[in-house]
Order: C-alpha cells, then sequence, then structure tokens
C-alpha cells in the first residue's frame, strides 16, 4: 500500500511538472497579475477610514462621498448588482499602476486573443509592470503583429475582488468620474465568457446613459454638469462615428490583398489611408475644437488603435435600438435581461 501511494504522489508530481512546463508562461502571468492585484487591494483604505483624517483636503472628500452616490443610484436606478466596489481608497502616488497591451495582424482587423481558464478568450493583457509590458510588446512586434501599449483608469475584477478607488480618478470632473464607476460596476454585474467586445460595447453603453440619468437626478436637468457632460459626449462621438467609419474603411483595403501581393505593398497602401484619415480628422466639426483638433500631429495609429474603437463602441447603435424598443428605456429590465441570459461567473 505504501508502494501505491508513492506511485500515485509522484505521478501527482510529475502531472503538476509537466503542465508547470506546458502552461509556465500563463502560470508566471496568472501569479504577476495576482501580486500585482493584491498589492493595492492590501494598501487600499476603507473610505469611512479615510474620511475620519482631519487632514483630508475637503475636495477629496466630496469627490469620495459623490462616488458613493454614484454607487448608490446605480443599484437603486440602474438594477446594478450590490458589491463593496469602490468603498476603498488607493493611492497611486501620482503614477499608473497599469498597463494593457494589445495586439493585431498587420493587415487584418483580428486581435491576438489569450485564453485564460474559467475566464476564456481576451483581447488585452494588462500588467502591473510598465517594463515586462513593453518587453511584451515588443516581443509580439518581433512576430510580426501591430501592438499597443496603454495605460488605464480602471478596471474590473468582476466582483471577485473589492475593486478600489484610484486616486487618478478623482481628477475626472463629475460627468466622467459617474460614467467610469457606472461603466467598471456593470463589469461586475454582467460578464459573457469569450466576448470581450460585448462586455466593453455593453459597459460603455450603460456607464455613459447612465452617467446622464445619474447628472439629472443629482444636479438637475438644467445643471452646468449636466451640460458640460453632454456637450463632450456630442464631441466624442462625432470622433468615435469618425474612426468606426476609418476601421471600415482599412477593413475594405485589407480584403482587398491578396497573398501574392508583396508585404511592402501592402504596408504603403496601409500607411497611405491611415495619414489620409489622419489629415482628414479636421473635416469633422466639434463644439470644442481644441479637444481633438490636432489628435493624430503627434501620434500615428495602428490596427490596434481602431480595434479599441471596435471594442468598446461598434454595438453601441445595436444595444441602444434593444433597449428604447424592447425594453422601453428601462434600465432594470434591460440589465435583468442580459443577468438572465449571462448568468455570472
Amino acid at each position: 500500500m505504501g508502494k501505491m501511494k508513492k506511485k500515485i504522489f509522484l505521478i501527482l508530481i510529475f502531472g503538476l511538472i509537466l503542465l508547470f512546463f506546458i502552461y509556465n508562461e500563463l502560470i508566471i502571468y496568472g501569479i504577476r497579475q495576482g501580486v500585482g492585484q493584491l498589492k493595492i487591494i492590501i494598501n487600499a483604505e476603507p473610505i469611512e477610514v479615510l474620511m475620519q483624517k482631519p487632514e483630508l483636503p475637503d475636495s477629496m472628500k466630496q469627490k469620495l462621498l459623490y462616488i458613493q452616490e454614484v454607487r448608490s443610484f446605480a443599484v437603486d436606478s440602474l438594477g446594478i448588482n450590490d458589491t463593496d466596489n469602490y468603498t476603498t481608497y488607493y493611492d497611486q502616488e501620482g503614477k499608473p499602476v497599469l498597463w494593457v497591451v494589445t495586439a493585431c495582424k498587420p493587415f487584418a482587423l483580428e486581435p491576438k486573443e489569450w485564453t485564460f481558464p474559467v475566464l476564456g478568450s481576451f483581447s488585452y493583457k494588462g500588467y502591473f509592470d510598465k517594463d515586462l509590458a513593453e518587453a511584451a510588446a515588443e516581443q509580439l512586434k518581433s512576430e510580426g503583429w501591430d501592438t499597443g501599449v496603454r495605460t488605464v483608469s480602471g478596471w474590473s475584477t468582476l466582483g471577485w475582488f473589492k475593486d478600489p478607488i484610484l486616486s487618478e480618478m478623482l481628477n475626472r470632473n463629475e460627468g466622467q468620474l459617474a460614467e467610469l464607476i457606472i461603466h467598471e460596476l456593470t463589469h461586475a454585474t454582467i460578464y459573457v465568457k469569450d466576448s470581450v467586445n460585448f462586455n466593453e460595447n455593453l459597459a460603455s453603453f450603460i456607464g455613459e446613459l447612465g452617467a446622464v440619468k445619474f447628472l439629472e437626478s443629482w444636479f438637475g436637468e438644467s445643471s452646468p454638469e449636466l451640460i458640460h457632460y453632454v456637450n463632450q459626449e456630442k464631441d466624442r462621438n462625432r470622433f468615435i462615428s469618425y474612426i468606426l467609419t476609418a476601421t471600415i474603411q482599412l477593413d475594405s483595403l485589407y480584403q482587398g490583398f491578396n497573398e501574392e501581393m508583396p508585404e511592402a505593398e501592402k504596408e504603403k497602401s496601409k500607411e497611405m489611408l491611415i495619414n489620409q484619415i489622419r489629415s482628414n480628422l479636421d473635416t469633422v466639426s466639434f463644439s470644442n475644437e481644441s479637444t481633438y483638433r490636432g489628435f493624430f500631429d503627434d501620434y500615428v495609429p495602428n490596427n490596434t488603435f481602431f480595434m479599441s474603437y471596435m471594442r468598446y463602441h461598434s454595438k453601441i447603435d445595436e444595444l441602444k435600438d434593444l433597449f428604447y424598443i424592447k425594453f422601453d428605456g428601462d434600465f432594470e429590465r434591460f440589465l435583468s435581461y442580459y443577468k438572465e441570459k449571462y448568468p455570472s461567473l
């Protein structure tokens, strides 16, 4: 019997070693993600404790209380799940804490995807270390991918952990802050495995429309806060519409490429169209010209930039039609429909 136990033990050890060699990159990534997330959670301070500090500026107290009002509104009036998210605060000390790496085929709007146990496939990877993010992007670039690295102002752990308020969030105006909080709370309410585009589009839709509803309720329908946010949204939607149209043009270009076409010729055609997209932004009229005018002056986008707008905004019109036609603009019915259709992890 002792020999049998020893054999079973050795088989288990061998199996674990084999799994590590097969999935070592994924395991190391998961450990790093866990450590990075844990560091933030451990060092986050409960809001009720923070509010008792006499040295805390009144302006900061007001923003923290404001976020609690947004949370309550999202739960009571929109149908968002009630969680402990955004009841703690993490001081970033003026520095980013998370970088996201994306990759896309150079001549097709097809993102690279990474698959994780339980969670499914994602078209991005997050890193709590800038050097690791940039090294990952460089490796992907050397493999022929278009790559992108950007910082993020917030993220959701899908309700598995207590997501904190990040100090940089407080630099946003009232409308932008409400939108961000509602966007991330939506992720913790509805998550569809292997459907990043749907998840992000839904969160964007609920975040933007939910922010308008909150501002109307909290400040009033004629308030400067609401008017400012609505005007910002109009400009942002004009920019998004322009980029999504440009994405269709790029896709049409790529669809016309064939295997016999030299790569240098493909690259030249791609470069010409992207430069045309950059210069034609001047034809779009914005209420606040300083916001987007000159956006591409010092920035040449690649496919990851265009895919990011697809990821967050390509399905908004479909969601809007469903929201108003099938659910008559009722947030709770709308979200209940998706909660039943896609049970949470």
